[in-house]
């Protein structure tokens, strides 16, 4: 037996923290049955004996700027003995900042654009006998640091995007092999999402006037001195430096012509944030460079423009390598489409989504790092081919992808591609909706949708409780829950809303199911309770009688929002129905919540809530026996899968939502809300058939459709390219072309939430329990499907289901890890139960 892993806050190692750190390992073993009988976790005095492997607090001393080891003994059933070892950091854990806040103060941010980017510099000397150095810094903006001219770290974005009147990350930065002498330290800040322009409207300083920068350097000598260099008054900014513009939306400029001796520096100005942030060491995972893409096809456009195919869709930036004459200039623009063989951009609305380069004499590379794009196509002016090397990086936020998925069908495997890169593209820093337009808004109900694919695919961890801290922090006080977090200028109002809301409620569960981890349960325990009262509270409002008290009408639902029937005006008409069901759900899911709390009083309460909810829709909306008495897809999905239904009433609903599906050519016609569960509502009762046919519809709308008219993510609309090669522009009220480009986006995830059901059905693994310490495989066959594998890293290593038919035999492999029982369900519905190990199945259709 073998410690495999072993992580502090979701990290092998580097973490810095200012809170109380959460230990996990994972075990390997080659013998079959093995689990953890207990472990002692060690860190310095500090020792605990514990059965768990999972959300271990470390809840000793944790004293500022100390590394602590952390030891871990585990000892299995069978008397086999494992260990490992790793450290982490204290932070500042409060520690006050030597340094200022530092901006120039003679700046004026104008009104609807980005502020020009800010330099600031300061020197430095480092003594003999340096033995460590590092460097804390945040910024109002996003920030670069450079030493002496090389960029410090790898991260882009920092400090990132959080409610920076809540809280605001800090980064620290070892510096290795720091020569002694004078060095200079730099850095670039532009205007991010804090001060620059953001949301379609072009709102800007939203969290601050200008950007500005805090930063320490920490010299530690061998005699245990410790000197402070800190930013202040001492330090200089210009306003002239080489990147002339930075934005989210219309790209970066940089000026290679532009050297430090021609800059204008002047003294810099101290400033405050906005009200009164925490500053947090780093709790959520960097956005940093994950692969390089090389193009696929290049060809000169009708126009003359040079392009570039990467034939992959993705959130990321170009790196070019040119041949330049000093003050030539190279325009890169990016779009996902192409029409008639030129860049499709009007479906970017105002974003311009270009990188513009001015050359000095020679060879040169060049990379925006203060914005980033969504796109596949770059179209390039301004130097021969024979004069570039063009590739590109992708770029998202710092996860480790935890599952696969392949079948013996390549559409679908060429869908599940689509599914992960559509996460790849949406998770850069937040949760997004899109990479390119002028967006990029962390939309809750694309990721209340989406979370569990998520899961499956990647280690959210980190990411999703950062996320979540924000969710909690711009909870509004009635209870309800932004459509947008950070809200950071949306003009949606703070309100509870199904589905949108309901993400603080479906993300955590979502997460506690992959991870296993109750802390973060009980960290947004307090912000479920108060939405689901929120919720209570407004469907009572001019409410009489047992049943109007529980159907949620008000105040607003986005209801069956973008579903391919009708326009906005009917989507937003179905919100009592989805509204009703969804809170029924998530008081399903926090009653299961609050029991695994402790708080048995709670989930008595949350469960009656669902029973009286669920009576409701029966008797507000059927006829009793299954029949919706308006009906649409949606609202027949989310009863059958939320288990809403009983007896003879489910058959009779899913024969509707069969005969829905008949009457729409065999499409969906589901909206956000829907289409995550329609495959479960079918396969779950009885429709196994219908549902993989659903699956394999290749006309739109549907999955495959996506990707056979060449896809590479997920669709934002069904139809966002049509079968003539057009976008589809329209409006969302009228049905007309758009003149402003409408809401297109091809890199939108919400629809690749059916990856749940890949994972879930096809391959068959799924969490009965948290973390994945008690799951089942159980595939359900069809649509001429001859063989899938499935894996998930789980908490406690690696579960996975491999199944074949072959010659009218079926073959299964499961793969169970170390402290963890899998039920096997076989096609014959017999079931297995298993321990650790490698276990294989087979038998005759």
């Amino acid at each position: 037996m073998r410690i495999s892993r072993l992580q502090i806050d979701g990290l092998d190692s580097g973490l810095v923290t200012d809170e109380a750190p959460r230990i996990s390992f994972a075990l390997e073993s080659d013998r079959a049955g093995e689990a953890l009988d207990h472990a002692v976790v060690t860190v310095g005095d500090w020792s605990v004996r514990t059965s768990d492997q999972v959300g271990i607090v470390y809840d000793g001393p944790l004293e500022a700027f100390h590394d602590y080891g952390v030891h871990v003994r585990a000892v299995g059933t069978s008397g086999a003995v494992a260990e490992a070892t790793t450290a982490f950091r204290a932070g500042r854990r409060g520690t006050p900042w030597t340094a200022r806040w530092i901006t120039d103060g003679t700046y004026r941010t104008p009104k609807k654009v980005s502020p020009v980017p800010m330099v600031f510099r300061g020197t430095f000397t480092a003594r003999p006998g340096l033995r460590r150095a590092w460097l804390e810094s945040t910024a109002l903006g996003v920030y670069e640091l450079e030493l002496d001219g090389t960029k410090v770290g790898t991260d882009y974005f920092a400090p990132g995007f959080t409610s920076y009147r809540h809280q605001i990350q800090y980064q620290t930065y070892e510096l290795d092999a720091l020569a002694e002498g004078t060095h200079e330290l730099r850095a670039t800040v532009a205007g991010g999402w804090a001060v620059g322009s953001f949301t379609h409207q072009r709102k800007n300083m939203i969290y601050a006037d200008r950007q500005a920068l805090l930063c320490e350097l920490h010299l530690e000598y061998d005699d245990r001195s410790v000197e402070v260099v800190a930013t202040g008054p001492d330090w200089q900014v210009s306003t002239d430096g080489p990147v002339r513009m930075a934005e989210w939306y219309d790209g970066e400029t940089l000026d290679a012509t532009v050297s430090s001796d021609e800059q204008s520096w002047h003294p810099v100005s101290l400033t405050e944030p906005q009200g009164q942030p925490r500053l947090l060491a780093q709790y959520g995972p960097a956005v940093r460079r994950q692969a390089q893409l090389h193009p696929v096809d290049q060809f000169v456009a009708p126009s003359g423009e040079l392009v570039f195919d990467f034939g992959q869709n993705f959130a990321g930036v170009v790196h070019a390598t040119i041949r330049g004459t000093r003050g030539s200039t190279v325009t890169f623009r990016h779009a996902e489409v192409l029409v008639d063989g030129e860049l499709f951009v009007k479906s970017l609305r105002t974003a311009k989504a270009t990188a513009t380069y001015v050359c000095v004499d020679g060879e040169q590379s060049y990379s925006p790092r203060f914005t980033y794009m969504g796109f596949r196509y770059v179209g390039v002016r301004g130097v021969a081919l024979e004069d570039l090397e063009l590739t590109a990086f992708v770029l998202h936020s710092d996860l480790e992808e935890s599952g696969s998925f392949t079948s013996s069908n390549e559409s679908i495997n060429a869908l599940q591609s689509a599914i992960q890169w559509g996460g790849r593209s949406n998770f850069v820093d937040i949760p997004t909706d899109c990479p390119q337009r002028d967006e990029r808004e962390g939309w809750t109900g694309d990721f209340a949708v989406f979370a569990s694919t998520a899961a499956y695919n990647f280690d959210m961890s980190r990411f999703v409780r950062k996320w979540l801290r924000d969710v909690s922090a711009e909870q509004g006080r009635g209870g309800g829950i932004p459509m947008v977090v950070p809200r950071a200028g949306n003009g949606f109002p703070v309100m509870a809303t199904s589905c949108w809301g309901d993400v603080c409620i479906l993300a955590p569960w979502a997460e506690y199911l992959a991870r296993g981890d109750l802390g973060l349960l009980r960290d947004q325990y307090e912000t479920m309770t108060r939405f689901l009262d929120a919720a209570q509270w407004w469907s009572r409002l001019f409410s009489i009688g047992k049943t109007a008290r529980h159907i949620w009408r008000y105040p607003f639902h986005f209801g069956d929002w973008t579903a391919p029937d009708g326009n906005v005006r009917d989507w937003l008409g179905r919100g009592r129905w989805i509204g009703t069901a969804y809170y029924a759900n998530s008081c399903g899911i926090v009653a299961e919540i609050a029991e695994l709390l402790g708080r048995p009083e709670d989930a008595a309460r949350f469960r009656r809530r669902r029973d009286d909810t669920v009576e409701a829709y029966r008797a507000a909306f059927t006829d009793g026996d299954g029949t919706l008495r308006t009906e649409f897809q949606t609202a027949y999905v989310l009863p059958l899968h939320f288990g809403m239904t009983q007896g003879s009433e489910t058959e009779r609903m899913a024969d509707n939502l069969v005969r829905l599906i008949d009457d729409a050519g065999g499409h969906l016609a589901t909206g956000f809300p829907g289409t995550p569960y329609i495959l479960f509502a079918l396969s779950d009762n009885g429709r196994v058939d219908d549902a993989y046919r659903l699956l394999l519809q290749t006309s739109a709308p549907s999955w495959l459709y996506m990707v056979e008219s060449g896809g590479t993510t997920i669709w934002e609309r069904w139809d966002a390219l049509r079968p003539d090669g057009t976008v589809n522009t329209t409006s969302l009220t009228d049905g007309d072309e758009s003149s402003d480009g409408g809401m297109v986006s091809f890199n939108h995830y919400a629809a690749g939430a059916v990856g749940d059901w890949l994972y879930r059905r096809v391959a068959g693994i799924e969490a009965t329990g948290g973390g994945y310490r008690r799951f089942r495989v159980a595939p359900q066959l069809g649509g001429g499907l001859t063989s899938a594998d499935g894996s998930v890293v789980t908490p406690y290593g690696r579960a996975s289901s491999s199944w074949r038919i072959d010659d009218g035999r079926f073959a299964l492999t499961v793969e169970v890890p170390v402290s963890t029982t899998c039920t096997v369900v076989l096609p014959d519905g017999s079931e297995h139960e298993r321990s650790s190990g490698r276990h294989e199945f087979e038998l005759a259709l």
